[in-house]
């Protein structure tokens, strides 16, 4: 991927939490309360459940939340690498009333790294990473007897989602990335030089010198620069910024599901998934393959300047499918789905829903 989720919070966290330390803390427990009871889940066939599962030889936590279980059930991939979705529920709630969703903490994520710590991760690659993907998912349709899942990805996890939507048809109903990075060697360089002409533009000299000494090969760059220009294409970009402090460094620091320390577990584990990067930047989805025998959605933020629509567009142009289609998140940047989560489910339920069920939509 394109960019390290941990660079971009340490930019922002000190601009977005600009409040003395004591009404911080007290705020931030009210809160927490709140959203505590808005996450219950009461319908009679719904369910809320959370734990370890033995996955890959570590235990990683796997967690499964919806108010009906007959609706469908989607696999999140998340992005990073090291960031779970977990903080992102209390965004996302109004999902649950039409999907039930499995989020699950890679290795080197949340809490599953939370709860071993950097020694009891194991392997870290993309192989293992997919490998552990195949397992949740296998478990995932023993616990509720499931034929398939959906398959929704978003930002780094896309590189594994669409590995897996290439390789097991069998076992996913569609596939959905979003923040879908299109990953080409040297093919594509389109984002760096678009950052290079912001840095020109606004006069940022000193970023713009750094950026250009790194080059737009990405490949060659090491964790350092991989790190420094994450968190430069971050600051140059106004709606980039924004998104970071109001949906990302929030959702972290009000998460109900996460204490403090659970919270510094999770910067830690991302900074130990930086590693996963470099092995990313090497993929070359063309070369991988176009061909995929399910149906294919990507839903773009209209606006994302790490991982941009047009590339993304150009793969989608290229893709064979059984049905696809293209959409952008209006106003949005990267994190779109989370940013404007009813978009992101508009889009769920009239142009995925449809192609893996008959039933009616409810709204």
């Amino acid at each position: 991927m394109r960019y390290t989720m941990l660079a971009t919070i340490t930019a922002v966290t000190a601009a977005a939490l600009a409040m003395p330390v004591a009404g911080l803390l007290g705020y931030r427990q009210l809160k927490r309360a709140r959203l505590t009871k808005q996450l219950r889940i009461t319908t009679p066939n719904g369910i809320d459940e959370s734990g370890f599962v033995r996955i890959g030889g570590i235990d990683q936590w796997v967690s499964i939340r919806g108010e009906d279980l007959h609706n469908p059930v989607i696999l999140e991939i998340h992005g990073g690498p090291g960031a779970s979705n977990l903080v992102f529920i209390p965004r996302t709630r109004s999902w649950e009333r039409h999907f039930t969703i499995v989020r699950w903490d890679m290795r080197g994520s949340g809490k599953t790294f939370a709860a071993a710590g950097q020694a009891g991760q194991g392997e870290m690659s993309l192989d293992r990473l997919q490998q552990d993907a195949l397992e949740v998912t296998e478990h995932v349709r023993a616990r509720l007897g499931l034929p398939k899942v959906l398959l929704v990805a978003n930002s780094f996890g896309t590189v594994l989602g669409l590995r897996l939507a290439r390789s097991h048809p069998d076992l996913y109903s569609a596939y959905v990335g979003t923040d879908q990075n299109v990953i080409a060697g040297e093919r594509d360089s389109s984002a760096y030089h678009a950052l290079c002409d912001r840095l020109r533009k606004a006069g940022k000299r000193k970023e713009l010198s750094a950026v250009t000494a790194m080059g737009p090969d990405a490949t060659a760059w090491n964790a350092h620069q991989w790190a420094e220009h994450a968190k430069i294409a971050v600051t140059s970009d106004p709606l980039t910024f924004d998104t970071m402090k109001t949906v990302v460094v929030r959702s972290l620091w009000f998460s109900p599901l996460h204490t403090l320390r659970g919270l510094r577990a999770c910067m830690k584990g991302m900074s130990f998934s930086e590693q996963l990067g470099p092995q990313a930047l090497a993929v070359n989805e063309w070369a991988e393959g176009t061909a995929f025998s399910l149906p294919f959605f990507i839903f773009q933020g209209d606006s994302d300047m790490l991982t941009p629509p047009e590339p993304a567009r150009r793969f989608f142009d290229d893709v064979t499918a059984p049905a696809k289609e293209f959409a952008l998140i209006r106003d949005a940047s990267h994190f779109a789905s989370f940013r404007h989560p009813d978009q992101f489910l508009d889009l769920m339920l009239t142009k995925v829903r449809p192609a893996i069920t008959s039933e009616p939509l409810a709204r």
